[in-house]
Formats: structure tokens, C-alpha cells, sequence
């Protein structure tokens, strides 16, 4: 599964944390039995989609958060 955190740091006050994993937590949130978050980060990524994007240069997971207001030229960083 692919987990999904928020925390606080990077260019533009908030940054994503992307990682696979196989267990979840008891508290976990699970979407589709394929992303997992927690309760906090939760609202940070409310109506957000993820998606997989594979190109010449390597594939990625990228977030479309309709709440994030601005964001870093990495993409990595958002605010809200």
C-alpha cells in the first residue's frame, strides 16, 4: 500500500511523505485497499487524488490537492 503523511517543514510550510508498505496500523485510514493515511493528515489531503505518472525520466506518485493554495517548484511542498 501506499502511504500518505503530511507534515510540517519544506519550501512552502507543509511537505508530503510518500512510502510503501505492506501492514497498517489500527488507526490507519485505508482508501480502495491501496492508500493509507492517518487521522491527521487526513485533513490536509481532503478531496485530494493520487496518481502514478511514468515518464523517460522515472515514475512518480503525484498528489493533486485542491486545497494547497501555493506550492514549491519541486512539488514536494504545498501550502494551505
Amino acid at each position: 500500500m501506499l502511504r500518505i503523511t503530511v507534515d510540517g517543514g519544506g519550501c512552502s510550510g507543509f511537505q508530503y511523505k510518500m512510502e510503501l508498505r505492506e501492514n497498517v496500523s489500527i488507526c490507519d485510514i485505508v482508501f480502495q485497499n491501496t492508500v493509507v493515511t492517518d487521522e491527521i493528515s487526513l485533513e490536509f489531503l481532503k478531496d485530494s487524488t493520487v496518481r502514478f505518472e511514468s515518464g523517460l525520466i522515472g515514475a512518480e506518485f503525484k498528489i493533486d490537492n485542491p486545497n494547497a493554495v501555493s506550492g514549491c517548484g519541486c512539488g514536494t511542498s504545498f501550502a494551505i
